[in-house]
């Protein structure tokens, strides 16, 4: 069969084959790049062909399914470090699974997984460890034309858990920050002095890490800083207090991206700083729970003013997850002053 000439899209390029029937497409960035998809597509049609004639299906382990699946989708997530720290660490995920072929999964094998899983981490990692691998299947059932379902949906999924109400009390907040070594008052310089900046910043602000690190000079407006792409994949006004605007002052102007340090050092260094402060219970994430907290109990900031500020779509998980008001405040007014001070 002829490969035919991919069509220029934009800035990419989009090329479609039929073969029995079935119609499949693929967009890459250039013209070279789409015959190769197609030309590899088509001996991979022709191959198993020739073995389902033979009542043959050849083998393809989940570990080569996972790594054609972050090759071509998941490396290109915002998530990608993520998965790439879960495939990296697959076979002690996943066991056996990990070499046994997608064509011969069976539900039970998912559930002894699932029960197995759940008894060594904690439930919303094998929830979200689930989510994570029946894609992978969806990715092999839809648009890889493998497998007609995927067996990941016919099995009830681990419960969600309970979620962590985890508070950063001052004093914890002093013995992390100290670790940081950097005096709250000039620029800073080292990754760790980043990451006690960032520790402030998110008590304030009750940004997530992910955003922290992504803001740019550019989002830095007038009384709020923008963030283009948030986790629920739209944009989020943060509205900055004295003291963030405060320590936005005192980065280096230069810094076109605000907080230059990659994901695995940050990561790196928070542990380090928490541990060495005897606080390996506490997450980064953490720091999240504490500022939106602070903001109900201290500037008595009303639940949609806070799902304003924090990005949350459903009020109810704002409530049951994050917003824990005392006594004194359950029944504070609306504010009707400026909320950016």
């Amino acid at each position: 069969m002829k490969i035919p000439k991919p069509r220029k899209r934009g800035d990419s390029f989009r090329i479609e084959l039929m073969y029995e029937g079935r119609r499949i497409s693929a967009t890459r960035d250039t013209e070279k790049e789409c015959e190769q998809w197609a030309a590899l597509k088509l001996l991979e049609f022709k191959t198993g062909k020739a073995q389902e004639e033979k009542g043959i299906k050849p083998s393809f382990p989940f570990k080569k399914l996972c790594e054609k699946y972050f090759l071509e989708k998941g490396s290109k997530l915002k998530s990608s470090h993520v998965i790439r720290n879960k495939l990296d660490n697959l076979e002690r995920i996943t066991g056996e699974l990990a070499n046994k072929s997608i064509y011969d999964f069976k539900p039970n094998d998912i559930v002894r997984w699932r029960n197995r899983r759940v008894l060594e981490v904690k439930s919303s990692t094998a929830l979200r460890e689930f989510a994570m691998f029946s894609a992978i299947f969806t990715y092999a059932q839809k648009e890889l034309f493998l497998i007609e379902n995927n067996v990941w949906n016919t099995v009830v999924k681990p419960d969600k858990g309970k979620g962590r109400s985890q508070r950063i009390s001052p004093e914890d907040q002093e013995k992390i920050f100290k670790r940081s070594k950097w005096d709250n008052e000039t620029a800073p310089f080292y990754s760790q002095h980043y990451v006690g900046w960032s520790l402030l910043f998110a008590l304030e602000t009750a940004m997530r890490q992910g955003e922290i690190l992504a803001m740019k000079r550019k989002d830095v407006r007038d009384g709020f800083i923008h963030l283009p792409i948030t986790k629920n994949g739209e944009s989020r006004d943060v509205p900055l207090s004295k003291e963030a605007k405060r320590l936005l002052s005192l980065l280096p102007v230069e810094n076109d991206i605000l907080v230059p340090v990659k994901v695995k050092t940050f990561k790196r260094t928070w542990i380090r700083m928490r541990d060495e402060a005897g606080l390996s219970h506490i997450n980064f994430h953490d720091t999240r729970h504490e500022a939106i907290t602070r903001m109900v109990r201290n500037r008595k900031l009303p639940v949609e003013v806070l799902a304003k500020i924090t990005g949350h779509k459903t009020i109810n998980i704002l409530i049951n997850t994050y917003y824990n008001p005392n006594y004194e405040c359950k029944f504070f007014p609306r504010v009707s002053h400026d909320i950016h001070q």
